[in-house]
């Protein structure tokens, strides 16, 4: 008898999303703040768009409304967003260099230098 079983190893629970949208070349769901920025402001957007028609009836009104809403909320919410997270990434790569250093200077004479000196300040 043959046995059919499925290894674990053959089966790829997880497999790669390929529903990318790919916009001038470039793939948008690896841009950081992209997907948070056009989701608030489709929503409100269309929320302020509608609202704005029950109030005034006036369908084009009512359009030019949603859509400055949209581009108002989305570059409202996609400037800060990136802002922060440049700062993040900045504040990261510091990080990561002082511990590269320290790694480097631990347990010889420049690291006692360095302590002694900062006791020497206080």
């Amino acid at each position: 008898m043959s046995d059919s079983r499925v290894l674990s190893e053959d089966v790829d629970i997880d497999p790669p999303s390929e529903r990318s949208v790919i916009i001038f070349g470039r793939d948008v769901s690896t841009i950081p703040c992209f997907r948070n920025s056009f989701l608030y402001g489709i929503s409100i957007g269309m929320g302020v768009g509608f609202l704005a028609f029950l109030k005034t009836s006036r369908p084009q009104l009512s359009t030019h409304i949603g859509f400055g809403t949209f581009m108002a909320t989305t570059l409202g919410y996609w400037f800060p967003c990136r802002y922060n997270w440049s700062k993040q990434k900045f504040d990261a790569a510091q990080l990561q260099q002082a511990l590269q250093q320290q790694a480097i200077y631990e347990g010889t004479e420049k690291e006692r230098e360095k302590l002694e000196a900062k006791l020497e300040q206080a």
